[in-house]
């Protein structure tokens, strides 16, 4: 390579990193089948199996009943399903709810470093279109695959600043994927896309303290919908501003405190952000799966009665005592961000599922008993999907676990078996899907698949 061509590399990338709302917008114009590789085909897949699990489950949490009890007396043109129910909906309000119910019991995929919960504002925007056009398989995997890598190189730009600052990431960010995932579909040429991207900046919006209450759904289901609304918008002239993105006061810059643009358009179609997505193993937020293990790991040995214990000190990332640290939580919704709540019923029942997160478990006095015993520390030696959690009994003896990296993290990811086990599982415990296993099949196979809204068919009960 000759110094004249290293200096254009340079300044080719320089130019790129001054304007990411453009190269964003005209990268994922240009994307093509071709690009797909099978890695990115099959964790789509992947992904879109946890989605289906864990909007499964939600559909008949309470949150999305009132939801859906009082926007159903709005709703336009009932064409669209909605996973989990036998109601249609309007196409909008179909894309609000399916995302919605899958991040209701915080059971969805994570983003690492961002926290984002990728597939739910995505997905739910995808299949919510599906209902009103025909998409293929292949076109909407190439679609996922795009706003996940819109929605987590955005987040990338403002992490970790955006989340500290009290943004809702998975809220604010996923409108934008939404929006270009639905832009890629109905076919927005590079102007459009920026206008897409222009009108979702308008409807960022989501923040870290509604978190632990059914306010929280809100933004998440809002990111599905208006992405979704964003791009039909753009395809009618909707316009928006040039640089909605790295405008002076636009998103980046309102939102963040030092963004970096670069994090959005280096790399763009060489390394894939869908592949720093992982899946949760237990129903909470992702800061406690390493807690959880290491306190199963803890029950397991026995060795003490729970009367013993003294005292339990947890260390662990930063993001543990900023976003989990609750001694007290009021609902089964708050203890799934509550540390202390995590330590209890994990070291008291041995489990850390639906049911350990539930108003009845908050209600026992042998949990809060615990709870009371248990303190966060930080440190900064310790990773994210890391933890150390130390019992101290009354005799004096200290009983220790160590997490390095939890099964949830890229280092240690789930299975294909264990996602195909959780979406059977989950659907065990509500009624929202007739057969699971031919949902199963039917994700894998969705190279296949002529019209994607024959998932849909049968992730909804039989009437």
């Amino acid at each position: 390579m000759t110094l004249s061509s290293i200096i254009s590399a340079i300044a080719k990338d320089a130019a790129e990193a001054s304007e990411p709302t453009k190269v964003l917008a005209q990268f994922a114009v240009d994307f093509s089948e071709r690009q797909m590789t099978d890695a990115l085909r099959h964790e789509s897949k992947r992904a879109l199996m946890n989605y289906f699990a864990v909007a499964l489950l939600g559909a008949s949490d309470p949150t999305i009943e009132k939801a859906y009890g009082v926007v159903s007396k709005f709703s336009e043109k009932p064409i669209a399903r909605i996973i989990g129910r036998n109601d249609k909906t309007d196409i909008l309000n179909a894309a609000f709810f399916n995302a919605a119910s899958a991040n209701v019991f915080d059971f969805d995929d994570t983003h690492f470093p961002t926290i984002i919960h990728p597939t739910a504002p995505v997905a739910a925007a995808l299949f919510a279109l599906c209902e009103q056009r025909k998409i293929s398989g292949k076109e909407f995997m190439q679609a996922f695959v795009l706003g996940v890598e819109a929605e987590c190189r955005i987040g990338n730009a403002v992490s970790p600043d955006h989340y500290k600052r009290g943004w809702h990431i998975t809220a604010t960010c996923g409108v934008f994927g939404a929006a270009i995932a639905v832009g890629k579909i109905i076919g927005l040429n590079q102007q459009q896309m920026v206008w897409a991207l222009g009108s979702a900046s308008a409807q960022a919006g989501g923040l870290v303290e509604n978190l632990g209450y059914m306010s929280k759904s809100m933004g998440v289901g809002n990111a599905a919908r208006n992405g979704l609304l964003s791009a039909l918008l753009a395809k009618e002239g909707f316009d928006g501003p040039p640089r909605p993105l790295e405008g002076e006061r636009g998103f980046l810059h309102v939102t963040g405190e030092n963004p970096d643009y670069a994090e959005i358009t280096q790399g763009l179609g060489e390394r894939w952000e869908l592949f720093a997505n992982t899946y949760k193993p237990y129903p909470c937020g992702v800061v406690l799966n390493p807690v959880i293990e290491a306190c199963l790991n803890l029950q397991t040995q026995a060795g003490f009665m729970i009367d013993e214990i003294e005292k339990i000190t947890v260390a662990g990332h930063s993001l543990l005592s900023e976003r989990a640290d609750r001694p007290t939580v009021a609902s089964g919704r708050e203890s799934q961000v509550s540390a202390q709540h995590a330590v209890a019923v994990s070291i008291l029942f041995g489990k850390a599922g639906i049911d350990q997160f539930s108003d009845q478990a908050i209600a026992n006095p042998a949990v809060s008993n615990i709870a009371a015993k248990v303190q966060i520390t930080k440190d900064p030696s310790i990773p994210i999907e890391g933890i150390d959690v130390k019992i101290r009994l009354k005799s004096g003896k200290i009983i220790s676990e160590t997490i390095s990296a939890s099964k949830d993290c890229a280092a240690n990811p789930l299975t294909d078996r264990d996602l195909e086990n959780k979406l059977t599982e989950l659907t065990a415990q509500r009624s929202g899907c007739d057969d699971p296993k031919r949902l199963i099949d039917a994700v894998w196979a969705i190279d296949s698949v002529e019209d994607m809204s024959a998932l849909l068919v049968l992730a909804v009960p039989t009437p």
